[in-house]
């Protein structure tokens, strides 16, 4: 496979060279020649195939583009109005045609001679989404995409002030590392406090997305929306029983992990008992980790870092870099959160996030990397449609990136001890997200399979999932209520519900990889450059099988690689 990493924007074909979206009536031509025109041979079926394609990688783009700019000025009014009109009045429009145009396909003699190798998922989803369209959910799903981008809104607007100083939630949470526990504390205070002023607001914009989401279910013939959107997501390799077999696997196997090292930060502290503000601190004497100072640094230490790893995933960064596809550095009026953005047109993503000189922040830029390369590799496939790869090998290219970037992390730490500590960092977040994935998908499967709840219902709930699935070991009294809504911090549940158990299937295999790769580093790196490159022209089985893993979230399967874990971590010195 090829070393360096080069890209370039498909000349277009079918679009004029010029063309930019700007009402569905310049847009609805296209779609209309799309639809009347003739199919009579397989060659006309594969031109208005790529015509097609040509056609929503312009839309997607362009759609992701204001996404991107509302993001990252939740204030800018121009940028909100852009996005709520393309919601409101382009993709309403275009989904009457793209549900026509998904029948012509399906409906014509020439398609049973496409490769099945490589139409076979793309077919499969198309025939699932003609099952489910209907019409009158159109308005109802226009509707959603503006609500549930409130979200950010609201969470933009939250900050704090600390010593005259005003800083984003995102950048009061490195306080929450520093060795003075005083400050931790005030800190973390301001924060639930913050967060719980607007806790009423996200109730009720939470109800109003529950609401709307229930009717989209109802009218495409569904008892209610979890089963509705298990379809909708093309969840076709598991089943809401397989989820449950991961929250009790993960339950049984993960959480002693979790305690274990909870443990381990509780006796470096040397405290009798952990409050909330201890969970990522330091002892006195020993600073936070602070591995770069601004954006830039950072950008030019994960390129260093990706160097390291092979010139190709180093040169991705670089060419994102040269094309200003990186707004790394939190700020007052930012969306929170960070997240890469494939942009389908030109191929070259770009990366979103809230760095605030932290190894969280590091993290972060490692995991959006790994998307960002896989949005490289799979550039080059003929049809859009084929580089629409499922969030279960998405995230498997992210996570991956995570570990296999950690032993050239010397390049943010130049002392051992520092290093080490990084190290230890990141083996935390892998294993206490996994109860948490377990506890925000169980409170999904709830919230979705029970609508009408009350809020004081949904409360209760998620308290007991979140006992579940929680060590025992910190001590939240006087929190109770900040704690009650803690799930409101979670984006996901608002913007896009059922995304995230994807997370914890492919952090399984992210563990699986490193396995792989701790065993023969440069066959794990090019199986996963090969699986990234097939997009979506493979089953999940298939997708994983390439990269040399199981796709298995079995209790048998999880407690064995949670026993390499647990060997990994007696190397870092944790028993």
């Amino acid at each position: 496979m090829n070393d360096t990493a080069t890209i370039s924007k498909p000349v277009r074909h079918y679009l004029p060279a010029d063309f930019k979206i700007t009402t569905w009536e310049t847009l609805q031509p296209y779609f209309e020649d799309l639809q009347n025109r003739s199919l009579d041979t397989k060659q006309q079926l594969e031109d208005w195939l790529k015509d097609m394609s040509e056609l929503e990688a312009v839309i997607s783009e362009d759609a992701s583009w204001r996404q991107i700019n509302m993001t990252c000025d939740t204030a800018n009014k121009d940028f909100e109005e852009a996005f709520n009109y393309f919601c409101l009045e382009i993709e309403p429009k275009m989904k009457p045609y793209f549900f026509e145009l998904n029948k012509k396909l399906l409906d014509n003699t020439h398609t049973a001679e496409l490769d099945k190798s490589t139409y076979f998922p793309y077919l499969r989803s198309v025939d699932n989404s003609i099952k489910l369209y209907r019409e009158e959910n159109i308005p109802v799903q226009a509707e959603l995409s503006v609500l549930a981008q409130q979200y950010g809104v609201i969470s933009g607007k939250m900050s704090i002030e600390l010593d005259g100083k005003e800083y984003t939630l995102q950048q009061a949470a490195k306080f929450l590392q520093k060795p003075d526990r005083e400050l931790r504390e005030k800190v973390f205070r301001a924060v639930a406090a913050r967060r719980l002023q607007d806790k009423d607001e996200l109730n009720k914009l939470f109800d109003n997305l529950l609401e709307r989401r229930q009717q989209v279910a109802k009218n495409a013939g569904f008892d209610n929306y979890r089963d509705y959107k298990f379809k909708e997501l093309g969840r076709f390799d598991y089943t809401p029983d397989d989820c449950f077999k991961f929250h009790e696997a993960v339950r049984e196997h993960i959480i002693p992990l979790q305690r274990m090292l909870v443990e381990h930060r509780r006796k470096r502290l040397g405290l009798d008992v952990m409050r909330p503000w201890d969970t990522d601190a330091e002892p006195l004497g020993t600073e936070p980790l602070h591995p770069f100072e601004t954006g830039k640094e950072l950008t030019e230490k994960a390129i260093t870092v990706f160097k390291d790893l092979g010139s190709y995933f180093g040169g991705c960064l670089e060419i994102m870099q040269d094309m200003h596809r990186l707004d790394l550095e939190s700020r007052k009026g930012k969306a929170p959160g960070g997240y890469n953005c494939p942009l389908a047109e030109t191929g070259v993503p770009f990366i979103f996030m809230n760095a605030a000189g932290t190894i969280g922040d590091v993290i972060t830029m490692m995991h959006e990397g790994g998307h960002a390369v896989h949005s490289f590799l799979s550039h080059d496939l003929a049809l859009n449609a084929f580089k629409e790869y499922p969030m279960e090998i998405a995230e498997l290219a992210s996570m991956s990136m995570e570990l296999f970037s950690m032993e050239h992390w010397d390049v943010f730490f130049d002392d051992d001890g520092q290093l080490k500590r990084a190290k230890i960092e990141e083996m935390e977040r892998i294993i206490s997200v996994l109860p948490w994935i377990a506890t925000i998908d169980k409170f999904q499967h709830w919230l979705y399979t029970n609508p009408g709840h009350t809020v004081a219902q949904r409360e209760e709930e998620w308290m007991k999932i979140l006992n579940e699935f929680s060590t025992g070991i910190t001590d939240w009294t006087g929190f109770e209520e900040y704690r009650k809504n803690f799930w409101q911090k979670q984006l996901h549940l608002y913007e896009v519900p059922f995304y995230y158990i994807e997370y914890g299937i492919a952090q399984l295999g992210a563990i699986a990889m490193w396995r792989q790769y701790r065993g023969n580093k440069q066959q794990a790196l090019e199986n996963y450059k090969k699986a990234l490159a097939l997009g979506y022209t493979k089953t999940l089985k298939e997708l994983y099988a390439t990269a040399g893993i199981q796709f298995d979230f079995s209790p048998a399967y999880i407690q064995e690689l949670g026993s390499f874990v647990k060997g990994a971590l007696n190397e870092m010195g944790i028993n």
